[in-house]
């Protein structure tokens, strides 16, 4: 069981590699990915428990200083949020589509968690950063209401930090346009 994850996110591939390496050198973390993104940036995702990962997280930062785009600790993860990364969710019944849409990774996911945390909603897909030049996008689903006041939690997260680019509600959105997503 994850109790948490911690991402750093960086515009240098060879200070990405250096950071997942003292990242897991420093607390007792798994790394669940590090990798290169697009357009050029690195990730380091990591979990463990939570001091760990904060841990894992702040070497990290400190090691990355001025190439550091991103980072953040989510101490209870929701379970929906690592699955939906990179992978689309098949969900019978959209009633409303949530778009939320963002420079970073860092920020995408966080804002996820706050969403699905915030609204009975789900998410269909959290896209990070391959091949949109840098931004993320996650697609959530659910009632209307929920969409709505989910969409304007998550998004609130990237507000504060200035890396929101959009935030869509669409009731109701066209079969066809649902199985041209996922």
């Amino acid at each position: 069981m994850i109790h948490a994850v911690g991402l750093v996110e960086l515009t240098s591939i060879a200070q990405g590699i250096e950071c997942a390496d003292i990242m897991t050198k420093t607390a007792d973390v798994t790394i669940l990915a590090a990798k290169t993104i697009c357009p050029g940036k690195y990730i380091v995702l990591v979990s463990g428990d939570v001091s760990g990962v904060q841990q894992s997280v702040n070497a990290g930062v400190d090691l990355g200083a001025e190439t550091v785009v991103d980072s953040f600790v989510i101490p209870n993860v929701h379970p929906s949020i690592l699955p939906a990364i990179g992978r689309a969710n098949t969900l019978k019944d959209i009633k409303a589509l949530g778009i939320i849409e963002t420079y970073s990774v860092a920020s995408l996911i966080e804002s996820a968690d706050a969403a699905v945390k915030a609204g009975d909603v789900e998410p269909l897909l959290i896209h990070l950063a391959f091949g949109i030049g840098g931004k993320s996008y996650t697609l959530l689903t659910g009632e209307v209401a929920s969409v709505k006041a989910a969409v304007e939690e998550g998004s609130a997260l990237a507000i504060e930090k200035g890396l929101l680019i959009r935030q869509v509600v669409i009731p109701r959105p066209a079969k066809q346009l649902i199985e041209s997503l996922v």
